[in-house]
């Protein structure tokens, strides 16, 4: 029985447009299904009913967002700016509730948000930043030569150097020891991070509680936490592995001994692959399987699967099911040429 499904269209060539006309539709309902169908540059539909892949696929590919107007800041460590335009057509709801549905419907988090800005989200209020955030240059050589002084004297007459920036950013005062100038440079920081883009920040969270996601971050912020900013933890060959379940033959049949042997130049594949051994990435891998470049916060629906595919020389996948059909190659070399080339013809290789 099919449920209520809100549906968008999609051409990889252009994520975002398409993405704003399915969030804007009269029509959709955040607590509905999505049903995602991508179009080539042709024109022509690819084909599947979406219970999956293509709908991971297209959160996955929503990591456009990171180069967007509403951002700035570090590549890993974006926080929010306001821009009147993106104002007029509500972008920073938008991202936010497009973050929120990514992440219950099993896509990804986004990973690039700033430790300072999901502190603030989350309610915390000992929060900070560094000199390196701030990108407007003139405010950074502000703050490096403040955070410099030697002597009270000079901190006073830095401060009054800049009196009108530092009053903009309402931290003008005259400490009483050199020490002060923390506070200052840690207050122009927050200003210049949170409360100048506070209408930008306030819409951000309100796009962020569809579906109550802004709740489960405040009740789990450090489990959330690699799933929305940076993080160095990638996809390993072994976390790869754990996420598919191979679907064997009897034991004691010639099948599954094949299959065993398959299996042994999967495992292998995935270790060459994590060494660049291999023509592709393991988040290519996963993106062919099951439309995701990295593991979501929450289970991968349905479980991705390994079957033995005897009817073809080449790796096929299907991200609607998660599956992954592996070639029953003679030898590893024909196997990983196999695997390279199926994984490599598919659609959207190398579009990220």
């Amino acid at each position: 029985m099919r449920t209520s499904c809100s549906r968008f269209n999609k051409n990889r060539a252009n994520i975002w447009d398409g993405a704003v006309r399915g969030f804007k539709r009269a029509s959709y309902d955040p607590l509905h299904d999505m049903l995602v169908k991508f179009t080539d540059d042709e024109g022509s539909t690819e084909d599947a009913v979406d219970t999956g892949g293509p709908k991971c696929e297209f959160l996955t590919l929503m990591d456009c967002l990171k180069a967007r107007r509403i951002f700035d800041g570090p590549e890993n460590g974006r926080f929010l700016t306001f821009n009147n335009a993106a104002v007029r057509e509500d972008e920073y709801f938008l991202a936010g509730r497009m973050i929120a549905v990514s992440i219950v419907h099993g896509g990804p988090g986004p990973r690039f948000l700033s430790n300072m800005l999901y502190d603030y989200l989350i309610g915390r209020t000992d929060i900070n930043g560094t000199v390196e955030d701030v990108t407007d240059e003139t405010m950074k050589a502000a703050l490096i030569e403040i955070s410099s002084a030697e002597s009270l004297d000079e901190l006073h007459a830095l401060i009054e150097k800049y009196e009108s920036l530092l009053q903009t950013a309402g931290c003008f005062d005259f400490p009483q020891s050199v020490k002060g100038k923390d506070n200052i440079v840690k207050d122009f920081i927050l200003w210049y991070i949170i409360y100048r883009n506070q209408y930008s920040v306030q819409r951000f969270r309100d796009g962020l509680s569809t579906l109550d996601v802004i709740n489960a971050l405040e009740q789990h912020p450090i489990a959330f936490r690699p799933y929305m900013c940076y993080s160095v933890d990638r996809l390993t060959s072994v976390s790869l592995e754990d996420v598919f379940k191979p679907q064997l033959s009897e034991p004691g049949s010639t099948r599954r001994q094949k299959e065993t042997r398959i299996l042994g130049y999967w495992r292998d594949y995935l270790l060459d692959t994590g060494e660049q051994e291999t023509g592709v990435s393991l988040q290519n891998i996963l993106m062919f399987a099951t439309g995701l470049d990295s593991l979501p916060p929450s289970t991968i629906v349905p479980q991705p699967r390994l079957i033995f595919e005897r009817s073809s020389k080449f790796s096929i996948a299907s991200t609607c099911a998660n599956t992954i059909k592996l070639p029953v190659s003679k030898s590893y070399d024909e196997f990983k040429n196999a695997m390279d080339f199926g994984i490599q013809n598919s659609p959207g290789f190398g579009l990220r």
